[in-house]
């Protein structure tokens, strides 16, 4: 951050001159303003809050740090920042611009090295309260204090991901969730002390405006959550239970009869699964289709599984799952769209699509020219 007591005029010039290169370079138009702005002073808060729209959050913070206007002006016109370009001290980055951006909507901080602490994010929940997106992924260090300050904070959240929190309990998971229920998408992935039915269950209680959930590799997860989810959450779209190795087609039979508009569903490595859950969307697809048809006024045909993830299911039977893929004519098992991903199921390689089918068909009406 620029120390605007030790900033003279020339550095000033130089960052105006930076800002000015690069909102031209990023908007691919030139930026003329000879003789209407000369130099940093001279730009309205207007065009200024313009500009920073288009350079990246590293200049914008830097531009915050010029004079107390610039400062006053980002740091209330500023909605999204991202950080995940901080390879080290993302700590005390957050701790220091916190306070100041407290107008943030969208906060990404993913890491590759985990380097956030509670305390940061104990910072933007006092003083980011108009948050709604917020990335924490891969920050291994913090414990249930986060998740305590983000309800109390950040209630306006409906986008969080934590993916692989690790140290995060089902407990504090449920009490966010008693805050935090607008949530409408949510990324579990790899959080296996958080993700348990005890929290599906809050989930499915307080948050029925959901429509995204990744419970990837959640082993500890199982029917009960899964059916709480569908009985609590039926604007439900995309669920990833991949490694959910605990769930039976009681929970797919429950999601086929309540969320009736899921159109992605990863079942990857559930061994437990069998013909009687794909038989379920299907019935369930077949039954709910005038309904769906008057409500829907003819975009029925868009709406069903768009994709399914099978993959290792090795107890299904090709006459189930092509059921299946006859009547969500979006599923593909044909090359370059790959909706329906079989892998490992060698007892399925008989399943195809209808536009698959259709072009082994005219491939053999084809006449071969004599030799």
């Amino acid at each position: 951050m620029i120390d605007r007591a030790k900033v003279g005029r020339e550095d000033l010039n130089l960052c105006f001159e930076k800002l000015m290169m690069d909102a031209a370079g990023n908007s691919g138009e030139g930026v003329n303003m000879e003789g209407v702005i000369t130099e940093w002073k001279d730009i309205p808060m207007e065009l200024l809050l313009r500009i920073i729209s288009l350079v990246d959050d590293r200049t914008a913070i830097v531009a915050s740090g010029v004079c107390s206007g610039w400062r006053d002006g980002i740091c209330l016109g500023l909605t999204q920042l991202c950080l995940s370009w901080c390879r080290k001290n993302m700590n005390n980055l957050v701790l220091s611009l916190a306070p100041k951006f407290t107008k943030l909507q969208t906060l990404t901080l993913r890491q590759e090295n985990p380097q956030l602490e509670d305390n940061a994010v104990e910072t933007i929940a006092n003083f980011c309260h108009d948050l709604q997106e917020l990335d924490l992924s891969k920050s291994f260090k913090l414990t249930d204090r986060s998740l305590y300050a983000l309800a109390h904070g950040c209630p306006n959240l409906t986008k969080l991901n934590i993916s692989g929190c690790t140290s995060f309990s089902d407990e504090a998971l449920e009490y966010l969730t008693n805050f935090c229920q607008k949530l409408k998408t949510l990324n579990l992935c790899g959080c296996v002390k958080a993700a348990t039915d005890r929290a599906l269950q809050a989930i499915g209680r307080n948050c029925n405006m959901l429509q995204s959930l990744n419970l990837g590799w959640c082993e500890n997860v199982g029917d009960l959550g899964v059916m709480s989810l569908a009985y609590g959450c039926p604007a439900l779209r995309c669920l990833d239970l991949c490694g959910c190795v605990l769930i039976t087609d009681d929970s797919v039979i429950a999601l086929a009869n309540k969320c009736l508009h899921l159109t992605s569903l990863g079942l990857y490595y559930c061994r437990n699964i069998t013909d009687r859950a794909m038989y379920s969307l299907t019935h369930s697809r077949v039954k709910n289709k005038p309904s769906m048809w008057q409500s829907m006024k003819g975009r029925y045909d868009e709406e069903g599984l768009r994709s399914l993830n099978i993959s290792q299911c090795t107890a299904l039977t090709p006459s189930a799952v092509q059921a299946l893929c006859d009547t969500f004519p979006a599923l593909h098992t044909c090359s370059g769209r790959h909706s329906l991903v079989m892998s490992g199921c060698l007892s399925l390689t008989s399943v195809h699509c209808a536009c698959a089918v259709q072009a082994h068909r005219t491939l053999n009406t084809i006449p071969h020219t004599a030799h």
